[in-house]
């Protein structure tokens, strides 16, 4: 290597200081060109279909974004927020959930869970909540953090409501009354706190007593669901028997009521028809009796097994009347 060609640092430095100063007339339009593509970058903004935008200039709210491509005022003049209006938001109570951002978490915790009832009974609520965001401003502008406040008063409004029924009525039929008013009353709180939410639903997901007491829970209630099964039993059993019972004194009460008809209608057809025949009788008092005898033997005859022929001198029927074993011929 000749070290005699090899350039000194004062060489490279010289070489350096040429070759900046050659460009450095295009410095500026390098530094203009960045500031372009950084503005332009912030100037365009998108909103999706489900959001809106929040515009604040200098921190100032100025105005809503509708869905879609709009413009702003770049480097951190005009500052967009986009907030979900049509997303349903979800919150669990004494299962798995947390705050993102937040020191404060929430987990399977016993201290949220467990609630004291109006008969001082203590059962494991497990419950959500679920809601929308309605008003974007209140909810960036008037409360610092929305969803802690939204935890809190909800676990507030559901200690009280199950505080106020007992622990069956818990358990089983005042369980959609308790997510009603539980709904009702947070909206009212929410409002009053102006955090621009809207309650869609509060609802009881679980409920159980703790752990260390349910075996004796479980044969109480089996113990009340037996009594219930026995009682509706019984009342299945009365309702089969009384209508029936009912039904049969009815219909006998009918059957007696047609019978008394008929024989009445009968008798005022008999008397009406006897008063026509005596009548007859007063006009032709022979030929009427004459009538009856002749309608009597139509009559009767017909239902006759065997017919004697009696010769009218014959002083007694008696030798005839065995005819049939001797061989005589019926009539």
């Amino acid at each position: 290597m000749d070290w005699q060609n090899v350039p000194s640092p004062e060489d490279i430095i010289d070489v350096g200081k040429k070759k900046f100063f050659g460009y450095s007339k295009y410095l500026p339009w390098i530094i203009l060109g960045l500031f372009v593509i950084i503005g332009l970058k912030g100037v365009i903004y998108s909103i999706g279909p489900d959001e809106v935008g929040v515009m604040q200039r200098f921190g100032r709210y100025t105005d809503l974004s509708s869905p879609g491509l709009h413009a702003k005022i770049p480097f951190g003049v005009d500052k967009v927020t986009p907030i979900k209006v049509e997303k349903i938001f979800k919150e669990e109570f004494g299962g798995l959930s947390s705050i993102s951002g937040s020191a404060r978490s929430y987990g399977s915790d016993l201290e949220q869970s467990l609630m004291l009832t109006g008969d001082l009974n203590i059962l494991d609520v497990r419950w959500i909540v679920q809601f929308k965001i309605k008003d974007p401003i209140k909810l960036l502008f008037v409360v610092r953090n929305p969803r802690s406040v939204i935890r809190d008063v909800s676990e507030i409004v559901m200690r009280r409501f199950v505080g106020d029924y007992t622990v069956d009525e818990v358990l089983t039929i005042k369980r959609e009354e308790i997510d009603h008013l539980a709904q009702v009353e947070m909206q009212r709180i929410l409002d009053d706190y102006q955090t621009g939410v809207q309650v869609i639903t509060v609802k009881l997901l679980d409920v159980n007593p703790p752990d260390k007491v349910k075996p004796a829970f479980n044969e109480v209630n089996e113990a009340k669901q037996e009594k219930e099964k026995m009682i509706n039993q019984a009342w299945e059993a009365y309702n089969k028997a009384i209508p029936k019972a009912k039904g049969e004194a009815e219909r006998t009460i009918r059957e007696a009521e047609g019978y008394s008809l008929d024989k009445i209608n009968r008798a005022k057809g008999e008397s009406e028809r006897f008063l026509v025949t005596l009548g007859e009788y007063k006009k032709a008092p022979e030929i009427t009796r004459k009538r009856l005898y002749l309608e009597t033997l139509a009559e009767v005859l017909p239902k006759a097994k065997e017919k004697y022929i009696i010769d009218p001198r014959q002083s007694s029927i008696l030798p005839l009347l065995e005819l049939g074993r001797k061989g005589g011929l019926k009539q």
